[in-house]
């Protein structure tokens, strides 16, 4: 009865607190525990893409001798990455309204405190939420320049890229009167924020490092593909996270957003599989582990408006695209991406933002964003100039960026050091035992 009797009372307080401090009633109402805690754990599967995900996914696709290095640069990517993040990079993406950038009115996070409140999620899980795809982004561009960039060039790229290419890009697209949000751009969990824009990037960076030691005549095999397939294996989990939780609720979009990423993932590395499997007779696991990571790459930006037909349509279009990129296009233009990071990240964005524009139209089974889209109309037009922006500014920038390092402290090292490896040139260690 007494316990009865508190309650009550607190219902008529807070009820009370209403009608003389609506506002301070609405801001104790948003607050969703269902979705915090949903927005907990995908936080923590984001991170789980980088480290262990990405970094053993690329571990594997190296050459013995350069094993650690790779799993060093994710790492230290991840650690670099959040410092900066707290510094400035959240408030350059999320600080404030603004067509190009948020300001620096949330430097070390100026006003994220306990209280504070995006949406329905406490704004520190929103901050670190986005801080985890700011830690991928950069991540991924590791595989184009795999073996041959100095660890020390390295660090001061990624700091560079992130404050001029990925915050502002971050901002224009999901920051408060972003330029290219304000168009109406459908890129609900980071096809131009994240995949072309590291796709281009690599694709410079592989074209300004120059290509490696004897490449293309010598082979250059995989150091262990056990090690790609459980990072492809993580990525996918991970995958949930990044797509789903792009939602930023736990409703109904996300349950479809999860459910379209499974698959529009399955279809691309079945068709990436049986591709292959016509063109060189025999299906591999680096082809269904690429496969599945195009397909998780070209729904990215659709998760949040297409329906299962319209993910099976862009998984069989990254799968069979993503292939021919990472081959026959790879092979005519002569770069080396070591690890295909613009065959599938690049075309795989491109590929998943074109056709978001495509199958989000209701008369497609999509959401229509909103509702209101029935058929494609001119959203493919948006859809196109976000694509090309992120492309030219992001590669431009990039190319940019290297050629300022390299002529102050040099990006590549030496050659005696690519022939021993950067184990042990760059770490003196090694990742394998002789």
């Amino acid at each position: 009865m007494l316990k009865l009797i508190k309650t009550r009372l607190t219902l008529g307080l807070v009820t009370l607190a209403g009608v003389i401090f609506p506002t301070l009633a609405y801001a104790q109402d948003k607050l969703s525990s269902g979705d915090t805690a949903w927005m907990l754990t995908a936080t923590a599967l984001v991170l789980f893409m980088t480290i262990p995900g990405l970094s053993l996914f690329y571990a594997g696709m190296v050459r013995s001798k350069n094993v650690l290095s790779v799993l060093m640069q994710c790492f230290a990517i991840t650690a670099l990455v959040t410092v900066l993040w707290v510094v400035y990079g959240y408030s350059i993406a999320f600080g404030g309204p603004g067509a190009y950038w948020g300001g620096l009115s949330k430097m070390f996070l100026k006003g994220v405190t306990v209280n504070s409140m995006s949406g329905t999620i406490p704004e520190t899980v929103f901050m670190v939420f986005q801080m985890t795809f700011a830690i991928i982004t950069p991540a991924l561009i590791v595989g184009a320049f795999a073996e041959r960039m100095k660890f020390s060039a390295m660090l001061i790229f990624m700091a560079v890229w992130l404050t001029v290419v990925y915050a502002p890009i971050t901002h224009w697209v999901w920051g408060e009167g972003g330029w290219l949000g304000s168009r109406g751009i459908l890129d609900f969990a980071g096809g131009t924020v994240v995949h072309i824009n590291a796709g281009i990037a690599g694709l410079v960076a592989a074209i300004v490092m120059g290509k490696r030691k004897g490449y293309p005549t010598t082979a250059m095999p995989p150091h262990n593909l056990g090690y790609t397939i459980i990072g492809a294996s993580m990525l996918w989990v991970g995958w949930f996270g990044f797509n789903a939780g792009s939602e930023l609720a736990a409703d109904g979009t996300a349950g479809m957003a999860m459910a379209v990423t499974q698959i529009a993932t399955a279809m691309a590395a079945i068709a990436w599989m049986f591709s292959e499997w016509l063109i060189h007779g025999k299906p591999s696991v680096l082809g269904i582990a690429s496969g599945a990571v195009a397909g998780l790459v070209a729904i990215t930006p659709a998760s949040g408006s297409v329906g299962p037909m319209g993910a099976l349509a862009i998984g069989a279009a990254a799968g069979v695209g993503c292939l021919l990129a990472s081959t026959k296009l790879k092979r005519a233009m002569g770069y080396d991406d070591a690890l295909d990071v613009f065959g599938v990240h690049a075309v795989g964005g491109i590929i998943g933002a074109m056709l978001t524009g495509v199958f989000c139209a209701t008369s497609l089974g999509g959401t229509g964003f909103g509702g209101n889209i029935t058929s494609i109309g001119g959203q493919l037009g948006v859809q196109f100039t976000g694509v090309m922006v992120t492309l030219i500014y992001s590669g431009s920038a990039t190319w940019v960026i290297l050629k300022v390092i390299d002529s102050i402290i040099g990006l590549r090292v030496s050659e005696d050091a690519e022939t021993e490896g950067l184990d042990l040139a760059e770490h003196d260690e090694r990742g394998y035992i002789l």
